[in-house]
């Protein structure tokens, strides 16, 4: 089965529709995205879709719609959760705040993505097929596999340092994932509690590399679905060349930080696999 080709109506049709499924996304002046994204995800055909917002005192008035889009959604069954905070925290402790109140609220399958439509919400569909299917921890939305695209707006130079950045963290730290700094996965709810979220340290972009770095070193079974990924619609990005640099050494402060941490569950890899071809999900086993 194409599981990276796979149609809505096939996928509405499977037991999976109905999955405790939260999204989680947060926000820093996202006024002009928020409103057309929550209502693309709640269009999706997932009856138990939730999603939380964190939303870092946005000066532009990103909280304030936050609570009235979850005013509007939440009055059949809680839908939306908005978590304020007091400061621009930064992004690492964001997802951290909202993996944990995903979890709290009772969520089976996490999903982590940017507000700005960088990440198409209909990849959900096939991220959560791909996980009822092979029975994957985490799905990571992967530019770097055969079949994942880049936005023809990104110029070279901006390319170049995320092809790069990407190398970079695979080399030092040994791993097999093409995209380490994607910040779009789908989790399994027992693959973030065996992570252990409080021992998390990153902020930032190197959170990403962090979380896809554990994964592999825990064991987890992981697969990168190739995702064309869209320039952002509205705003400005919050991506600079200083916080690429910054991600530099901190890439060699994973190694140390947790240099005793091995997989309780599998056995750790040991041989890489090949990326499967066709444009299909590359998967590491």
């Amino acid at each position: 089965m194409d599981l990276a080709g796979m149609g809505i109506s096939e996928m509405a049709s499977s037991d999976w529709h109905g999955a405790a499924l939260t999204v989680v996304v947060p926000t820093y002046n996202e006024a002009d995205n928020l409103e057309e994204l929550v209502d693309a995800l709640f269009s999706l055909p997932l009856k138990n879709l939730r999603l939380v917002i964190v939303d870092d005192d946005s000066p532009d008035g990103t909280g304030e719609l936050a609570d009235r889009l979850a005013q509007h959604y939440n009055q059949v069954k809680a839908r939306i959760s908005v978590i304020h905070r007091s400061k621009k925290g930064g992004l690492g402790t964001a997802y951290l705040a909202g993996f944990q109140r995903a979890l709290a609220d009772g969520a089976d399958f996490v999903v982590q993505m940017d507000a700005d439509f960088s990440h198409r919400p209909n990849y959900i569909l096939q991220m959560l097929g791909i996980v009822f299917a092979t029975g994957m921890d985490v799905v990571i939305g992967s530019r770097y596999v055969p079949g994942g695209t880049l936005d023809e707006k990104w110029n070279w130079w901006r390319s170049l340092l995320s092809k790069w950045a990407n190398i970079y963290c695979r080399t030092v730290l040994k791993i097999r994932v093409r995209d380490m700094t994607a910040g779009f996965k789908l989790w399994q709810r027992n693959a973030l509690q065996e992570i252990k979220l409080e021992t998390i340290r990153s902020n930032g972009y190197i959170f990403q590399v962090e979380m896809a770095y554990l994964s592999e070193k825990l064991g987890f079974l992981i697969i990168e679905l190739p995702i064309h990924f869209e320039d952002r619609r509205v705003g400005q990005s919050k991506m600079n060349v200083s916080v690429k640099l910054e991600s530099v050494w901190r890439v060699w402060e994973l190694v140390w930080r947790h240099r005793k941490r091995v997989s309780r569950r599998r056995v750790p890899h040991t041989q890489p696999r090949p990326v499967m071809s066709s444009g299909r999900p590359a998967s590491h086993s």
